[in-house]
């Protein structure tokens, strides 16, 4: 069993993060909780790429969920679901989020330590801006809201992807990234995270 300060996520910057110009201010988020930066690229995904990176993690049963959670909402909203089945707007859903990623560079990083897939998604927040809380990447930095991205018939723009699991985490780390471009290093910072008797702070 690996230590918990060895537990991985993956990060991706979507293209509306890169196009505003926020990459730094993103990275700066993660970076002072004490996450170490792992791996860092940037890429133009094709759409062939951002199917693999939603359908080969998840596969049909992410399918059928999401697009079971696709018609909840348009039921809520006192609406029919323009597709007969789960899997059919499970489908469309990846569609457009795959154009979504598609459409220019992206960032992708693997973040690493204790609790990682947990600390990014608290900072990133909840998947819809408008709802997420203050403090968190999608509250303060953007505004779009599944209204909007329903009106336009769009994939909702949040600024960031990250791993819902570190099991999740580690089938995408394997996606965007070979294993040379991983790079096992130690921050200075790891021994006041990390060290157990806090040995050689003394001068």
């Amino acid at each position: 069993m690996n230590h918990p300060k060895q537990e991985r996520t993956l990060v991706i910057v979507k293209p509306d993060g890169v196009q505003r110009s926020l990459i730094g201010e993103l990275i700066h988020r993660y970076e002072r909780t004490g996450l170490k930066l792992t791996g860092l690229k940037m890429a133009i995904p094709t759409e062939k790429m951002a199917i693999k990176h939603y359908y080969e993690v998840g596969g049909d049963a992410w399918l059928e969920e999401v697009g079971r959670k696709a018609r909840a909402a348009y039921e809520k909203k006192g609406l029919t679901s323009p597709y007969k089945t789960n899997m059919d707007n499970g489908k469309a859903v990846m569609m457009s989020n795959a154009k979504y990623l598609s459409s220019g560079p992206v960032i992708i990083m693997v973040w690493q330590g204790n609790g990682a897939v947990a600390i990014v998604r608290k900072i990133t927040g909840s998947t819809e801006p408008l709802t997420s809380d203050v403090g968190t990447i999608r509250g303060d930095l953007t505004l779009d809201s599944y209204a909007m991205a329903d009106l336009d018939q769009r994939s909702v723009r949040n600024l960031i992807h990250a791993s819902g699991s570190a099991e999740e985490a580690e089938k995408e780390i394997k996606i965007w990234f070979k294993k040379e471009e991983l790079h096992n290093y130690r921050l200075i910072a790891e021994q006041i995270l990390y060290d157990v008797n806090l040995d050689g702070l003394k001068e």
